[in-house]
């Protein structure tokens, strides 16, 4: 049996991590005994706690991890995040024999959504032969998947904290709803000479704030300017930046 779960699929910073685990039907039990449930609803003391021991319980352990760089590379190629998802997760199943896969949808209550995924997810396997099982909030159905939720939080935590050493800045979880990750965002567009390859590019996130940051008269990186706002973008900006105080002070 090979459960999927994934963390990070929409962060601003840092990697998508996809997690498949093994584990032989009697384990179930042993799972939900130990308090296995939803990644979301455990500190992270106790993540990194339970990783440990479903460890030790799988069979088999999987943990890929997608950087941000290579998801920007998809999404120029007109590759979004569901087809993202779908290929890293068959490519997991691929490589572990299991006979019943289940994985954990895109969080949505839509069963029609939840149908493509599957659809996505087939296109892309190399084998026909197994039971592939997707829904929506698997990972609050079934302790395997919550097993598997578990051990892609704990890597993708990992991964943040490395980053964060890395870049000498706390910028808090890497999601646009933390207030540190935006002001590290604000940091980079205008202080970092290079464009970084650890932020997902494509995120609207990115060019509101450059946007927001040019109206205040902050000074931008060029290559914001370039790649980010875009030259004509850029100029449109700056016409009507100017028109717009133009014509507040003609009507004073």
């Amino acid at each position: 049996m090979l459960l999927q779960r994934q963390a990070g699929r929409g962060a601003l910073i840092g990697p998508m991590v996809i997690c498949g685990v093994v584990i032989e039907k009697k384990d179930e039990k042993k799972l939900k005994s130990l308090g296995v449930k939803d990644s979301k609803e455990l500190s992270p003391k106790r993540r990194e706690e339970l990783s440990k021991i479903i460890e030790k319980v799988a069979k088999n352990l999987v943990v890929l991890r997608v950087p941000a760089c290579r998801i920007n590379s998809y999404m120029n190629k007109k590759i979004n995040l569901d087809r993202i998802e779908a290929m890293k997760m068959a490519e997991i199943i691929n490589m572990i024999n299991a006979e019943i896969v289940y994985v954990d949808s895109l969080g949505n209550t839509n069963h029609s959504k939840s149908k493509r995924f599957e659809k996505l997810i087939l296109e892309n396997l190399n084998r026909k032969d197994l039971k592939l099982i997707v829904e929506n909030y698997a990972d609050e159905t079934y302790p395997v998947v919550s097993a598997a939720s578990i051990i892609a939080k704990v890597e993708r935590d990992r991964a943040i904290e490395e980053l964060k050493a890395k870049v000498g800045f706390d910028f808090g979880v890497g999601y646009s709803h933390d207030s540190r990750t935006i002001k590290f965002l604000e940091k980079i567009l205008t202080e970092y000479e290079q464009k970084p390859n650890f932020i997902r590019w494509h995120w609207d996130t990115v060019e509101n704030l450059a946007t927001e940051l040019f109206e205040k008269g902050l000074k931008l990186q060029p290559w914001v300017k370039e790649e980010i706002l875009g030259e004509k973008s850029w100029q449109k900006r700056v016409k009507d930046f100017f028109f717009k105080k133009v014509k507040c002070k003609e009507e004073k």
